[in-house]
């Protein structure tokens, strides 16, 4: 089936072009859709003549990723929707075990692959929806850095096996995930009120509503760059993860979760002032 790749770009104009070459190098039959948030139009220009083949969209504003990925939705002329990230890689053929994967199993909706990073390090891109246990056993957290293997991080982390086959699992990351766009349009596509981070959370728990099934293929696999963009505004990046965090929980709680919001506002400030301060620190500056 033929498949658009969405990619929304912010000041990662070296990133995106390394993208693009590997897509023209593994899947050159793509029809790729550039959102290109507060546009530098010199670089800009540089990057559509380098790739002619591309649909470039310069923004003079950044709304985020969210609303850049609708935007690319809109020129996409494709039953099947790739959202990348523009830090992601290929280093092989990817669209056919993720379509193989949608043909055989047609509840699913959502799949997406196995993401590594520059190091080689497979990163947990298949995830649980969050709940309580998510603030201790995260991707990010303190204990799933320290001890990866606890039981928190392994029920949180669904899912990191190279040689599964396709599986199901709650959600995958937005970096590297494909869509049926018909469900994607279908669902009004990402909730633009996620400026950055847990809109792909968000998108695959509203489809599970809608009876739509998502999964995981290892052997679809790129790289990712992780946090290139972010490091453009890491002030921003980190401001938007919080809220994200707090929007989801209050979008999809009950109502008595929602009594303990006040509680989870307070932890969120808290986690928020230690990163920061963490950045802030000499040992945690570029």
């Amino acid at each position: 089936m033929k498949t658009s790749a969405l990619i929304v770009g912010f000041h990662t104009y070296d990133e995106i072009g390394r993208c693009l070459a590997s897509i023209e190098a593994h899947e050159p039959d793509l029809e790729v859709i550039v959102v290109d948030h507060d546009a530098d139009q010199v670089r800009g220009q540089e990057l559509a003549a380098a790739h002619p083949h591309i649909k470039y969209e310069p923004r003079a504003e950044n709304r985020g990723f969210a609303a850049g990925i609708n935007r690319a939705a809109r020129h996409a002329t494709t039953p099947l929707l790739l959202i990348l990230n523009p830090d992601v890689e290929f280093r092989e053929p990817i669209v056919a075990p993720l379509v193989a994967c949608l043909g055989a199993h047609p509840e699913t909706a959502i799949v997406g692959g196995l993401v590594r990073e520059a190091d080689g390090q497979v990163q947990p891109s298949a995830r649980r929806f969050p709940d309580l246990s998510t603030a201790f056993g995260g991707r990010t957290s303190w204990l799933t850095k320290v001890l990866p293997g606890n039981p928190l991080t392994q029920r949180n982390l669904a899912s990191t096996n190279v040689h599964s086959g396709c599986t199901e699992v709650d959600w995958v990351t937005g970096a590297f995930m494909m869509v049926r766009r018909e469900v994607f349009e279908s669902l009004g596509g990402f909730d633009e009120r996620f400026f950055m981070y847990w809109e792909d959370s968000d998108f695959c728990l509203r489809a599970l509503r809608a009876g739509w099934k998502t999964m995981y293929e290892p052997r679809a696999e790129v790289v990712h760059l992780t946090g290139r963009a972010s490091h453009h505004a890491p002030l921003r990046s980190l401001i938007a993860f919080h809220r994200s965090v707090f929007h989801h929980y209050w979008k999809h709680g009950s109502w008595t979760a929602r009594l303990a919001a006040p509680l989870v506002a307070v932890g969120l400030l808290f986690r928020f002032g230690v990163r920061l301060a963490g950045r802030l620190s000499p040992a945690g500056r570029p």
